[in-house]
Protein backbone atom coordinates (compact mmCIF):
# COMPACT_ATOMS: atom_id res chain seq x y z
CA UNK A 1 0.00 0.00 0.00
CA UNK A 2 1.05 3.48 -0.17
CA UNK A 3 2.92 5.36 2.25
CA UNK A 4 0.95 8.50 2.54
CA UNK A 5 -1.76 9.54 4.91
CA UNK A 6 -4.33 10.85 2.91
CA UNK A 7 -6.90 10.70 5.26
CA UNK A 8 -6.93 13.17 8.69
CA UNK A 9 -7.00 11.42 11.81
CA UNK A 10 -10.55 12.11 12.91
CA UNK A 11 -10.89 14.27 16.16
CA UNK A 12 -11.80 12.26 19.35
CA UNK A 13 -12.46 13.37 22.64
CA UNK A 14 -10.81 9.68 23.76
CA UNK A 15 -7.50 10.41 25.73
CA UNK A 16 -6.78 14.23 24.92
CA UNK A 17 -6.78 14.49 28.43
CA UNK A 18 -6.21 12.37 31.56
CA UNK A 19 -9.44 10.34 32.47
CA UNK A 20 -11.74 12.08 30.10
CA UNK A 21 -14.82 9.60 31.23
CA UNK A 22 -14.03 10.37 34.90
CA UNK A 23 -12.23 13.91 35.62
CA UNK A 24 -12.95 13.66 39.38
CA UNK A 25 -9.94 10.91 39.21
CA UNK A 26 -7.26 12.99 37.83
CA UNK A 27 -8.69 15.79 40.76
CA UNK A 28 -7.80 13.20 43.31
CA UNK A 29 -4.58 11.44 41.27
CA UNK A 30 -3.48 15.10 41.21
CA UNK A 31 -4.12 16.00 45.24
CA UNK A 32 -2.03 12.46 45.79
CA UNK A 33 0.51 13.51 43.89
CA UNK A 34 1.47 16.87 45.30
CA UNK A 35 1.37 14.99 48.81
CA UNK A 36 4.04 12.04 47.87
CA UNK A 37 5.85 13.14 44.83
CA UNK A 38 7.50 15.26 42.43
CA UNK A 39 5.26 17.23 40.33
CA UNK A 40 6.52 18.61 36.70
CA UNK A 41 7.56 22.26 37.22
CA UNK A 42 10.68 24.59 36.51
CA UNK A 43 12.91 23.48 39.33
CA UNK A 44 12.60 19.68 38.06
CA UNK A 45 15.37 18.56 36.94
CA UNK A 46 16.69 15.16 34.84
CA UNK A 47 17.25 13.71 37.77
CA UNK A 48 13.80 14.12 39.50
CA UNK A 49 11.65 11.46 40.05
CA UNK A 50 8.16 12.39 38.70
CA UNK A 51 5.11 11.07 39.84
CA UNK A 52 3.21 8.92 37.31
CA UNK A 53 -0.18 9.23 37.59
CA UNK A 54 -1.48 5.16 35.38
CA UNK A 55 -5.00 5.65 33.52
CA UNK A 56 -5.19 1.82 32.61
CA UNK A 57 -7.65 1.15 29.75
CA UNK A 58 -8.53 -2.56 27.92
CA UNK A 59 -5.42 -2.37 25.99
CA UNK A 60 -3.27 -0.62 28.47
CA UNK A 61 -2.15 2.27 30.37
CA UNK A 62 -1.36 5.67 29.74
CA UNK A 63 1.24 7.31 32.39
CA UNK A 64 0.47 11.13 33.05
CA UNK A 65 2.89 13.39 34.73
CA UNK A 66 1.21 15.83 37.32
CA UNK A 67 2.42 19.48 36.11
CA UNK A 68 2.61 22.26 39.22
CA UNK A 69 -0.74 24.44 37.82
CA UNK A 70 -2.92 21.27 38.52
CA UNK A 71 -4.50 21.68 34.82
CA UNK A 72 -4.22 18.37 33.19
CA UNK A 73 -1.48 17.69 30.60
CA UNK A 74 -2.09 17.49 26.97
CA UNK A 75 0.64 14.80 26.23
CA UNK A 76 0.99 11.78 28.11
CA UNK A 77 4.61 10.75 29.31
CA UNK A 78 4.25 7.10 28.31
CA UNK A 79 2.16 4.84 26.88
CA UNK A 80 1.71 1.04 27.39
CA UNK A 81 -0.12 -1.25 24.94
CA UNK A 82 -1.02 -5.60 26.55
CA UNK A 83 -0.06 -8.24 24.11
CA UNK A 84 -3.01 -9.09 22.09
CA UNK A 85 -5.49 -11.86 23.44
CA UNK A 86 -3.88 -11.13 26.75
CA UNK A 87 -4.81 -13.98 29.49
CA UNK A 88 -5.87 -13.34 32.84
CA UNK A 89 -2.48 -13.80 34.36
CA UNK A 90 -0.96 -11.19 31.65
CA UNK A 91 -3.51 -8.71 32.45
CA UNK A 92 -2.72 -9.35 36.32
CA UNK A 93 0.63 -8.21 34.81
CA UNK A 94 -0.52 -4.96 33.43
CA UNK A 95 -2.33 -4.03 36.93
CA UNK A 96 1.13 -4.93 38.64
CA UNK A 97 3.10 -2.75 36.49
CA UNK A 98 0.47 -0.04 36.84
CA UNK A 99 0.65 -0.10 40.57
CA UNK A 100 1.01 3.03 42.86
CA UNK A 101 4.94 3.45 43.59
CA UNK A 102 6.29 2.24 46.72
CA UNK A 103 7.01 4.16 49.98
CA UNK A 104 10.73 4.27 50.83
CA UNK A 105 12.95 4.68 53.81
CA UNK A 106 15.92 7.07 53.66
CA UNK A 107 18.79 6.20 56.70
CA UNK A 108 20.81 9.12 56.87
CA UNK A 109 24.36 7.11 57.59
CA UNK A 110 23.21 4.76 54.96
CA UNK A 111 23.32 5.35 51.33
CA UNK A 112 20.24 4.61 49.56
CA UNK A 113 16.49 3.88 50.67
CA UNK A 114 15.12 0.82 51.29
CA UNK A 115 11.16 -0.26 50.33
CA UNK A 116 8.57 0.23 53.14
CA UNK A 117 7.40 -3.30 52.70
CA UNK A 118 10.71 -4.92 52.70
CA UNK A 119 11.76 -2.88 56.38
CA UNK A 120 8.10 -4.79 57.53
CA UNK A 121 9.33 -7.83 55.99
CA UNK A 122 12.43 -7.42 57.75
CA UNK A 123 11.21 -6.50 61.56
CA UNK A 124 8.41 -9.27 61.19
CA UNK A 125 11.39 -11.89 60.38
CA UNK A 126 13.45 -10.56 62.92
CA UNK A 127 10.76 -11.23 65.33
CA UNK A 128 9.51 -14.65 63.52
CA UNK A 129 13.34 -15.75 64.07
CA UNK A 130 13.70 -14.90 67.98
CA UNK A 131 10.04 -17.04 68.63
CA UNK A 132 12.17 -19.55 66.53
CA UNK A 133 15.61 -19.96 68.19
CA UNK A 134 13.27 -19.30 71.43
CA UNK A 135 11.62 -22.93 70.51
CA UNK A 136 14.87 -24.73 70.35
CA UNK A 137 15.26 -24.23 66.15
CA UNK A 138 18.97 -23.78 65.71
CA UNK A 139 20.24 -20.37 65.22
CA UNK A 140 22.36 -21.76 62.05
CA UNK A 141 18.82 -22.16 60.59
CA UNK A 142 17.09 -19.54 62.12
CA UNK A 143 19.70 -16.63 61.43
CA UNK A 144 19.87 -16.95 57.22
CA UNK A 145 16.66 -16.89 56.97
CA UNK A 146 16.14 -13.81 59.06
CA UNK A 147 18.67 -11.87 57.06
CA UNK A 148 17.77 -13.52 53.30
CA UNK A 149 13.69 -12.17 54.51
CA UNK A 150 14.08 -8.66 53.47
CA UNK A 151 16.73 -9.17 50.87
CA UNK A 152 14.23 -11.13 48.99
CA UNK A 153 11.26 -8.73 49.82
CA UNK A 154 13.59 -5.81 47.66
CA UNK A 155 14.79 -7.79 45.24
CA UNK A 156 11.96 -10.02 44.37
CA UNK A 157 9.98 -6.62 43.23
CA UNK A 158 12.46 -6.01 40.68
CA UNK A 159 12.11 -9.35 39.33
CA UNK A 160 7.96 -9.49 38.77
CA UNK A 161 8.13 -6.09 37.10
CA UNK A 162 11.02 -7.89 34.68
CA UNK A 163 8.90 -10.65 34.05
CA UNK A 164 5.70 -8.73 33.63
CA UNK A 165 7.31 -6.06 30.90
CA UNK A 166 7.54 -9.26 28.67
CA UNK A 167 3.79 -9.07 28.04
CA UNK A 168 3.39 -5.38 27.21
CA UNK A 169 5.50 -2.60 25.13
CA UNK A 170 5.91 0.81 25.98
CA UNK A 171 6.12 3.80 24.39
CA UNK A 172 8.40 6.98 26.01
CA UNK A 173 9.20 10.34 23.94
CA UNK A 174 7.60 13.17 22.35
CA UNK A 175 6.98 12.08 19.00
CA UNK A 176 6.35 8.26 19.50
CA UNK A 177 4.05 8.85 22.34
CA UNK A 178 1.90 11.06 19.93
CA UNK A 179 1.81 9.10 17.54
CA UNK A 180 0.30 6.39 19.97
CA UNK A 181 -2.18 8.40 21.60
CA UNK A 182 -3.74 9.17 18.28
CA UNK A 183 -3.55 5.53 17.63
CA UNK A 184 -4.92 4.90 20.97
CA UNK A 185 -8.54 7.19 20.42
CA UNK A 186 -8.96 5.45 17.38
CA UNK A 187 -8.72 2.23 19.16
CA UNK A 188 -10.44 3.17 22.32
CA UNK A 189 -13.27 4.08 19.96
CA UNK A 190 -13.27 0.39 18.32
CA UNK A 191 -12.73 -1.26 21.56
CA UNK A 192 -16.29 0.75 22.60
CA UNK A 193 -18.21 0.03 19.98
CA UNK A 194 -17.35 -3.62 20.79
CA UNK A 195 -18.27 -3.79 24.01
CA UNK A 196 -21.80 -2.75 23.80
CA UNK A 197 -22.44 -5.32 20.97
CA UNK A 198 -22.16 -8.89 20.10
CA UNK A 199 -21.63 -8.03 16.34
CA UNK A 200 -18.69 -10.16 15.03
CA UNK A 201 -17.80 -7.22 12.89
CA UNK A 202 -17.17 -5.16 15.81
CA UNK A 203 -15.35 -7.29 18.09
CA UNK A 204 -13.04 -8.35 14.77
CA UNK A 205 -11.85 -4.72 13.98
CA UNK A 206 -11.18 -4.24 17.75
CA UNK A 207 -8.96 -7.36 17.60
CA UNK A 208 -7.48 -6.31 14.60
CA UNK A 209 -6.67 -2.92 16.14
CA UNK A 210 -4.81 -4.16 19.31
CA UNK A 211 -2.70 -6.20 16.55
CA UNK A 212 -1.99 -2.82 15.27
CA UNK A 213 -1.30 -1.09 18.64
CA UNK A 214 1.07 -3.81 19.56
CA UNK A 215 2.87 -3.72 16.43
CA UNK A 216 3.52 0.61 16.38
CA UNK A 217 4.77 0.17 20.07
CA UNK A 218 7.14 -2.82 19.16
CA UNK A 219 8.29 -0.32 16.37
CA UNK A 220 8.39 2.14 18.50
CA UNK A 221 10.56 1.04 21.12
CA UNK A 222 12.91 -0.53 18.96
CA UNK A 223 13.40 2.04 15.98
CA UNK A 224 13.03 5.82 15.78
CA UNK A 225 9.75 7.39 14.86
CA UNK A 226 11.15 8.95 11.42
CA UNK A 227 13.15 5.91 10.43
CA UNK A 228 9.62 3.66 10.75
CA UNK A 229 7.27 6.60 9.36
CA UNK A 230 6.32 4.41 6.55
CA UNK A 231 5.47 1.21 8.46
CA UNK A 232 3.26 3.76 11.56
CA UNK A 233 1.71 5.26 8.80
CA UNK A 234 0.39 2.32 7.14
CA UNK A 235 -0.95 1.04 10.60
CA UNK A 236 -2.85 4.76 11.22
CA UNK A 237 -4.35 4.66 8.36
CA UNK A 238 -5.41 1.19 8.60
CA UNK A 239 -6.59 2.43 12.01
CA UNK A 240 -8.50 4.98 10.61
CA UNK A 241 -9.96 2.70 7.78
CA UNK A 242 -11.52 0.35 10.58
CA UNK A 243 -12.75 3.51 12.85
CA UNK A 244 -14.64 4.76 9.65
CA UNK A 245 -15.90 1.67 8.87
CA UNK A 246 -17.43 0.62 12.30
CA UNK A 247 -18.92 4.37 12.73
CA UNK A 248 -21.13 3.70 9.27
CA UNK A 249 -21.41 0.07 10.86
CA UNK A 250 -23.16 1.53 13.62
CA UNK A 251 -24.63 4.42 11.79
CA UNK A 252 -26.45 1.97 9.38
CA UNK A 253 -27.61 -0.74 12.65
CA UNK A 254 -29.25 2.30 13.76
CA UNK A 255 -30.94 3.74 11.08
CA UNK A 256 -32.33 0.22 10.11
CA UNK A 257 -33.85 -0.84 14.01
CA UNK A 258 -33.15 1.94 16.11
CA UNK A 259 -30.20 -0.26 18.14
CA UNK A 260 -26.57 0.76 17.87
CA UNK A 261 -24.13 -1.98 16.76
CA UNK A 262 -26.16 -5.22 18.10
CA UNK A 263 -26.85 -8.64 16.29
CA UNK A 264 -29.35 -10.89 17.66
CA UNK A 265 -28.39 -14.18 18.97
CA UNK A 266 -24.85 -14.35 17.32
CA UNK A 267 -22.42 -16.38 19.40
CA UNK A 268 -18.46 -15.64 19.71
CA UNK A 269 -16.20 -17.23 17.50
CA UNK A 270 -12.16 -17.35 17.08
CA UNK A 271 -10.86 -14.79 14.18
CA UNK A 272 -9.55 -17.01 11.50
CA UNK A 273 -6.06 -14.83 11.07
CA UNK A 274 -6.51 -12.63 8.14
CA UNK A 275 -3.45 -9.92 8.52
CA UNK A 276 -2.81 -6.45 6.82
CA UNK A 277 1.03 -6.17 5.22
CA UNK A 278 3.06 -6.07 8.02
CA UNK A 279 0.97 -6.94 10.86
CA UNK A 280 2.30 -10.42 12.08
CA UNK A 281 -0.25 -12.26 14.73
CA UNK A 282 2.11 -13.64 17.77
CA UNK A 283 0.90 -17.34 16.73
CA UNK A 284 -1.46 -18.88 14.28
CA UNK A 285 -4.54 -18.61 15.84
CA UNK A 286 -6.55 -22.27 15.04
CA UNK A 287 -10.22 -22.95 15.23
CA UNK A 288 -11.68 -24.45 18.30
CA UNK A 289 -14.26 -27.02 18.24
CA UNK A 290 -16.64 -29.52 19.73
CA UNK A 291 -17.08 -33.04 18.06
CA UNK A 292 -20.38 -32.67 14.98
CA UNK A 293 -20.19 -28.97 15.46
CA UNK A 294 -19.40 -25.98 12.57
CA UNK A 295 -16.13 -24.47 13.94
CA UNK A 296 -17.70 -21.41 12.51
CA UNK A 297 -20.93 -21.29 14.36
CA UNK A 298 -22.01 -17.80 14.34
CA UNK A 299 -19.99 -16.10 12.00
CA UNK A 300 -21.63 -13.96 8.94
CA UNK A 301 -22.20 -15.64 6.32
CA UNK A 302 -21.46 -14.12 2.95
CA UNK A 303 -24.05 -14.11 0.47
CA UNK A 304 -24.20 -12.76 -2.96
CA UNK A 305 -26.99 -11.94 -5.58
CA UNK A 306 -27.35 -14.05 -8.64
CA UNK A 307 -24.73 -12.95 -11.06
CA UNK A 308 -25.80 -11.94 -14.58
CA UNK A 309 -24.24 -13.60 -17.53
CA UNK A 310 -21.83 -11.87 -19.73
CA UNK A 311 -21.47 -8.89 -17.68
CA UNK A 312 -17.92 -7.67 -17.07
CA UNK A 313 -17.76 -6.35 -13.40
CA UNK A 314 -14.86 -4.01 -11.81
CA UNK A 315 -13.49 -4.19 -8.26
CA UNK A 316 -13.63 -8.39 -7.94
CA UNK A 317 -10.23 -9.63 -6.27
CA UNK A 318 -8.75 -12.82 -6.73
CA UNK A 319 -8.06 -15.16 -3.78
CA UNK A 320 -5.36 -17.61 -4.24
CA UNK A 321 -3.71 -19.95 -2.00
CA UNK A 322 0.13 -20.72 -2.62
CA UNK A 323 2.96 -22.28 -0.78
CA UNK A 324 3.88 -20.07 2.36
CA UNK A 325 6.56 -17.48 2.70
CA UNK A 326 8.29 -15.34 5.30
CA UNK A 327 7.95 -11.63 4.03
CA UNK A 328 10.82 -10.71 6.52
CA UNK A 329 12.73 -11.76 9.71
CA UNK A 330 10.72 -12.69 12.73
CA UNK A 331 7.58 -12.66 10.37
CA UNK A 332 4.50 -15.21 10.68
CA UNK A 333 4.05 -17.02 7.17
CA UNK A 334 1.81 -15.92 4.22
CA UNK A 335 0.06 -18.33 2.99
CA UNK A 336 -2.93 -16.87 0.93
CA UNK A 337 -2.96 -13.62 -1.39
CA UNK A 338 -6.03 -11.22 -2.36
CA UNK A 339 -5.12 -8.96 -5.99
CA UNK A 340 -7.14 -6.82 -7.96
CA UNK A 341 -8.19 -8.79 -10.65
CA UNK A 342 -6.66 -5.88 -12.97
CA UNK A 343 -3.35 -7.43 -12.15
CA UNK A 344 -4.15 -10.25 -13.93
CA UNK A 345 -3.88 -7.83 -16.91
CA UNK A 346 0.09 -6.88 -15.75
CA UNK A 347 2.67 -7.51 -18.60
CA UNK A 348 4.64 -9.45 -16.14
CA UNK A 349 2.12 -12.07 -15.79
CA UNK A 350 1.53 -14.68 -18.39
CA UNK A 351 -0.18 -13.55 -20.93
CA UNK A 352 -2.78 -13.92 -22.92
CA UNK A 353 -3.24 -16.77 -19.77
CA UNK A 354 -4.06 -13.82 -17.37
CA UNK A 355 -6.36 -12.06 -19.59
CA UNK A 356 -8.23 -15.28 -19.98
CA UNK A 357 -8.49 -15.79 -16.50
CA UNK A 358 -9.46 -11.87 -16.13
CA UNK A 359 -12.58 -12.57 -18.57
CA UNK A 360 -13.25 -15.42 -16.69
CA UNK A 361 -13.25 -14.04 -13.34
CA UNK A 362 -15.03 -10.35 -14.16
CA UNK A 363 -18.11 -11.75 -16.09
CA UNK A 364 -21.28 -11.79 -14.22
CA UNK A 365 -19.59 -11.27 -10.80
CA UNK A 366 -20.79 -8.40 -8.27
CA UNK A 367 -18.58 -5.47 -7.61
CA UNK A 368 -16.36 -6.10 -4.71
CA UNK A 369 -16.32 -10.01 -5.06
CA UNK A 370 -13.87 -12.33 -3.26
CA UNK A 371 -13.40 -15.17 -6.03
CA UNK A 372 -10.85 -17.98 -4.90
CA UNK A 373 -8.83 -19.64 -7.86
CA UNK A 374 -10.95 -22.64 -6.50
CA UNK A 375 -14.31 -21.54 -7.57
CA UNK A 376 -12.79 -20.61 -11.26
CA UNK A 377 -11.78 -24.50 -11.25
CA UNK A 378 -15.23 -25.68 -9.99
CA UNK A 379 -16.95 -23.30 -13.12
CA UNK A 380 -14.55 -24.88 -15.36
CA UNK A 381 -16.08 -28.16 -15.22
CA UNK A 382 -14.19 -29.12 -12.00
CA UNK A 383 -10.93 -28.14 -13.79
CA UNK A 384 -11.46 -30.01 -16.93
CA UNK A 385 -11.44 -26.90 -18.99
CA UNK A 386 -8.30 -25.37 -17.67
CA UNK A 387 -6.14 -25.86 -20.95
CA UNK A 388 -8.97 -23.55 -23.08
CA UNK A 389 -8.21 -20.49 -20.44
CA UNK A 390 -4.51 -21.07 -19.83
CA UNK A 391 -1.90 -21.93 -17.87
CA UNK A 392 -3.47 -21.02 -13.81
CA UNK A 393 0.05 -22.29 -11.87
CA UNK A 394 1.79 -19.99 -13.44
CA UNK A 395 0.14 -17.33 -13.52
CA UNK A 396 -0.65 -17.60 -9.58
CA UNK A 397 3.38 -17.53 -9.23
CA UNK A 398 3.85 -14.16 -12.09
CA UNK A 399 1.30 -12.38 -9.26
CA UNK A 400 3.06 -13.92 -6.46
CA UNK A 401 6.31 -12.65 -7.92
CA UNK A 402 4.59 -8.86 -8.22
CA UNK A 403 3.32 -9.02 -4.55
CA UNK A 404 6.83 -9.81 -3.39
CA UNK A 405 8.45 -7.35 -5.36
CA UNK A 406 5.93 -4.50 -4.74
CA UNK A 407 4.80 -3.73 -7.96
CA UNK A 408 0.78 -4.04 -6.95
CA UNK A 409 -0.70 -3.70 -3.66
CA UNK A 410 -2.21 -7.35 -2.41
CA UNK A 411 -4.00 -8.36 0.91
CA UNK A 412 -1.43 -10.52 2.24
CA UNK A 413 -3.39 -13.19 4.41
CA UNK A 414 -2.26 -16.11 7.34
CA UNK A 415 -4.63 -18.63 7.24
CA UNK A 416 -5.20 -21.21 9.44
CA UNK A 417 -5.43 -24.91 8.02
CA UNK A 418 -9.03 -25.80 7.80
CA UNK A 419 -9.72 -22.13 6.79
CA UNK A 420 -7.00 -22.42 3.63
CA UNK A 421 -8.45 -25.83 3.14
CA UNK A 422 -11.69 -24.85 2.64
CA UNK A 423 -10.99 -21.99 0.31
CA UNK A 424 -8.67 -24.39 -2.08
CA UNK A 425 -11.96 -26.21 -2.35
CA UNK A 426 -15.28 -25.71 -4.33
CA UNK A 427 -18.12 -24.31 -3.38
CA UNK A 428 -19.69 -28.02 -2.88
CA UNK A 429 -17.20 -29.82 -1.59
CA UNK A 430 -16.23 -30.55 1.37
CA UNK A 431 -13.35 -31.00 3.99
CA UNK A 432 -13.04 -33.85 6.51
CA UNK A 433 -10.69 -33.68 9.58
CA UNK A 434 -10.12 -36.21 12.02
CA UNK A 435 -10.58 -35.63 16.04
CA UNK A 436 -8.37 -37.70 17.70
CA UNK A 437 -9.66 -36.92 21.25
CA UNK A 438 -13.04 -37.50 20.26
CA UNK A 439 -12.25 -40.74 17.75
CA UNK A 440 -14.53 -38.85 14.70
CA UNK A 441 -14.40 -36.78 11.90
CA UNK A 442 -15.53 -33.20 11.35
CA UNK A 443 -17.09 -32.10 8.06
CA UNK A 444 -16.99 -28.88 7.00
CA UNK A 445 -19.05 -27.81 3.86
CA UNK A 446 -20.25 -24.70 1.98
CA UNK A 447 -21.51 -22.82 4.94
CA UNK A 448 -17.80 -22.87 6.48
CA UNK A 449 -16.40 -21.75 3.26
CA UNK A 450 -18.47 -18.93 2.80
CA UNK A 451 -17.80 -17.76 6.71
CA UNK A 452 -14.41 -17.87 5.71
CA UNK A 453 -14.24 -15.91 2.90
CA UNK A 454 -16.91 -13.30 4.96
CA UNK A 455 -14.09 -13.20 7.32
CA UNK A 456 -11.93 -11.97 4.56
CA UNK A 457 -14.16 -9.34 2.72
CA UNK A 458 -15.16 -8.00 5.76
CA UNK A 459 -11.17 -6.74 6.38
CA UNK A 460 -10.50 -6.50 2.76
CA UNK A 461 -13.52 -3.84 3.24
CA UNK A 462 -11.77 -2.29 5.84
CA UNK A 463 -8.35 -2.20 3.84
CA UNK A 464 -9.75 -0.67 1.01
CA UNK A 465 -12.46 1.62 2.13
CA UNK A 466 -9.80 4.95 1.57
CA UNK A 467 -8.42 3.55 -2.06
CA UNK A 468 -8.33 0.23 -4.09
CA UNK A 469 -5.96 -2.45 -4.50
CA UNK A 470 -3.47 -0.95 -6.70
CA UNK A 471 -2.84 -3.59 -9.76
CA UNK A 472 -0.21 -2.46 -10.87
CA UNK A 473 1.13 -0.03 -14.01
CA UNK A 474 1.40 -0.46 -17.65
CA UNK A 475 -1.88 -2.80 -17.69
CA UNK A 476 -2.93 -4.60 -20.63
CA UNK A 477 -6.62 -4.23 -22.28
CA UNK A 478 -8.98 -6.43 -21.44
CA UNK A 479 -10.44 -8.98 -23.80
CA UNK A 480 -13.10 -7.83 -25.86
CA UNK A 481 -16.99 -8.63 -24.33
CA UNK A 482 -18.21 -11.16 -24.62
CA UNK A 483 -21.80 -11.29 -26.51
Amino acid sequence: MTDTLHTRPPTAAHHARPFTRDPGQWEKEHSRALRTGHVRDHTCTAACELVLVHERTPWGWIAWTVPADGLPPETPHQIGVLTPAATRTQRLALRWLTRRPAQRITLDPVPGSLRLSAAAVALLSLIAGLFAIGCGVPVDVALPAMLLAPILAEHLTGRLDARAREHVRSVEGEDAVRYMQRLAALHTSLVRAAAGSDRYELRRSAEIGQHLMWEAADLLQTRDPRSASADLIARERLMLQLADQVAQLLKRTTAQDGTTGTDQNREPERPLGPYPPGVRPPTHPTPQHTPGTSPLKGTLVMTQPEPTPAVRTTGVYLLFAHEPYYPGPGTQEINTTVVAADTLLHPQVLQPDGARIHDLLTQGRQRGEIIPLATLTHELNGGADWPTIGGWERVTIDLLQLVRSGDCDALSLCLPEIARALVCIGPDSQVRAFDAAADEFIVYGAAERAAVLAEVDVFLAGLVAEQDLWPGDGLLGPLARRV
